[in-house]
């Protein structure tokens, strides 16, 4: 028995003697299958050719990203702070050399994923950090491939990790979507980690959203809308998305605001 990885969306799948017949995110109208048709893998394959490097990215958050880029090619972001590290969107590749620094850096508490997209191998990550739970919002819990018991599916508008830390329901891309909103990063100005519910734009002084990246299918204003309004009670001066050097510097709270009044306007 094998819990197999789409090798497209780098989703790991419950254990089975075969390849499943299809991957159903893939399959999806926001993704998409690749042009060789369904490709699978395994852990123990990817750990032969590929290898994850370590970044500090800003006082008390590291990235991690796979080498060479796999699958939708994201890096996660470990957040370490007082009351715990969360990690978030957490890569596909898991090899011992991972583990080891994971835990030089103070292990894992609690995962969180941002969206079926980027899930990849979270049951193995949370198996190697003691079980740790896995922040899943309900509205997404259809979308869960390979199923475990360290899963928490939380429901309403947010989540309190602790204090500071809060996973906030934006929707958009998918119902569920979510942030992590670090109220002590930046220097205690607060930062915004996104995945791909907010896109950072090429001009980094923007940010996008949309329904599907790859197939270019727009967001309807009022999803818009209520992303922005979603974040209004939080300050954030960073933001963060799901790719490196993918950073709202500054000012990113009001970047996510002019950069909402502009998509409506184009959409309108």
């Amino acid at each position: 028995m094998e819990n197999f990885i789409c090798s497209t969306c780098g989703v790991q799948f419950d254990a089975s003697e075969t390849p499943p017949a299809n991957c159903p995110i893939c399959d999806d109208e926001r993704q998409y299958v690749g042009y060789g048709g369904q490709q699978w893998t395994t852990r123990e394959k990817l750990k032969r050719t590929h290898h994850n490097r370590f970044e500090t990215v800003e006082k008390n958050l590291v990235g991690i990203g796979t080498e060479p880029s796999f699958a939708i090619g994201h890096r996660s972001l470990l957040v370490r702070a007082s009351a715990g590290n969360v990690l978030w969107d957490p890569t596909v590749l898991l090899d011992e050399t991972t583990i080891e620094t994971v835990r030089a850096l103070g292990g894992i508490k609690w995962l969180a994923v941002s969206h079926p997209h980027l899930v990849t191998t979270c049951v193995e990550w949370s198996k190697a950090f003691d079980d740790a739970p896995i922040y899943w919002h309900a509205d997404n819990r259809d979308w869960v491939m390979r199923t475990d018991a360290s899963y928490i599916f939380w429901g309403g508008e947010t989540a309190a990790l602790a204090f500071g830390l809060t996973l906030i329901r934006c929707g958009g891309h998918f119902e569920g979507s979510a942030v992590l909103h670090w109220a002590k990063g930046a220097d205690g100005r607060g930062v915004l980690i996104t995945g791909d519910t907010i896109q950072v734009a090429s001009d980094r002084r923007y940010v996008s959203f949309m329904y599907s990246y790859p197939n270019m299918i727009p967001l309807h204003a009022q999803k818009i809308s209520r992303i922005v309004n979603a974040l209004e009670p939080f300050a954030f001066d960073r933001l963060y998305g799901g790719w490196w050097h993918s950073i709202v510097a500054s000012d990113a709270k009001n970047a996510v605001k002019r950069s909402a009044e502009r998509y409506v306007r184009a959409l309108q």
